[in-house]
């Protein structure tokens, strides 16, 4: 077994880490918006976690917090690099999708803190800000464990707090669709765009919904948001007809009912995530880069 996960000195039956492994990789991705760079900062934490040594180890009374910390100090440094390098992205930069189980739906609060739509809106926030949120607002964690992670005091803590769901309220999205209902809603859409029946996504579309791509410079997609629904219909209506090869196929995206794109004349897989309100669509967000796609076959283990 890979010693990255192990250690050469850990027993994988009880050693913590791999107790909270899925918290610790659902912590990184929320603040990160990445599934790769998540994988990244939690196998630099177990790195450091297994260089403490068994001894060191044994005497951390309270090993969730500890690694809790561990974790959200890594990435808030990988967001600090991150957000220098996004300078330089070219078109719109949209959250990685994940591939999850349909029993995510069933933790709400989960399902909502890790749609394409709420980490859109938590892009919004400072670093600081963002690992506040999600680590009170979603993990509950105390503020005085915050202030210790961020070495600041529990009152600055609870200000930033404030702010940043203050933030996220004015901005956050309405998820209070049922599972059947955006089902519904999404096969109305793929079956419309796949006939390129015009006025079958006008049906579906929201007046004014809002289609936001990423290809990263890498795939085709358009620059900027695409904003109404004669202006989006317009764009995808002739996608699979200048692609007849391609084939959309059914997925759980980020916890919500999503679509795949594969088989496409260009090379370029689509993931394809949705935001349904009122039975109908008001967000679509189209993920082109391959680098974001890299995860898309494997489950995520998400869990808190």
């Amino acid at each position: 077994m890979d010693r990255r996960l192990t250690g050469g000195d850990v027993s994988v039956s009880d050693d913590p880490f791999l107790t909270h492994r899925g918290l610790l990789f659902t912590i990184a991705y929320e603040m990160l918006g990445s599934a790769a760079d998540a994988e990244d900062v939690v196998q630099d934490t177990w790195l450091r976690w297994d260089a403490m040594g068994r001894d060191a180890r044994a005497d951390v009374r309270r090993p969730r917090p500890f690694l809790v910390r561990m974790v959200t100090r890594k990435a808030l440094d990988k967001m600090r690099v991150n957000a220098r390098r996004r300078e330089d992205y070219v078109g719109e930069w949209l959250p990685e999708p994940l591939l999850t189980t349909p029993d995510l739906a069933e933790d709400v609060e989960l399902a909502e803190s890790v749609s394409i739509a709420m980490l859109t809106v938590l892009e919004t926030l400072t670093p600081t800000e963002r690992a506040v949120f999600v680590l009170h607002e979603v993990f509950e964690t105390p503020y005085g464990e915050i202030a210790e992670t961020l070495g600041k005091t529990p009152g600055a803590v609870r200000q930033i707090g404030h702010r940043a769901r203050e933030h996220v309220a004015a901005r956050r999205p309405r998820m209070e669709v049922r599972r059947d209902e955006q089902q519904q809603v999404v096969e109305r859409f793929l079956a419309a765009v796949t006939e390129g029946d015009l006025q079958g996504l006008l049906d579906v579309l929201a007046p004014d919904v809002v289609l936001v791509a990423d290809g990263g410079g890498v795939a085709q997609a358009v620059l900027n948001p695409v904003v109404g629904a004669k202006k989006v219909a317009n764009i995808l209506r002739p996608f699979t007809r200048l692609a007849p090869g391609a084939t959309f196929l059914p997925a759980v995206l980020n916890g919500a009912v999503g679509a795949r794109l594969v088989g496409t004349e260009d090379g370029f897989d689509t993931a394809i995530s949705f935001l349904v309100e009122d039975g109908r669509i008001r967000r679509v967000y189209a993920v082109r880069n391959p680098d974001k796609l890299r995860m898309i076959d494997v489950e995520a283990p998400l869990s808190r």
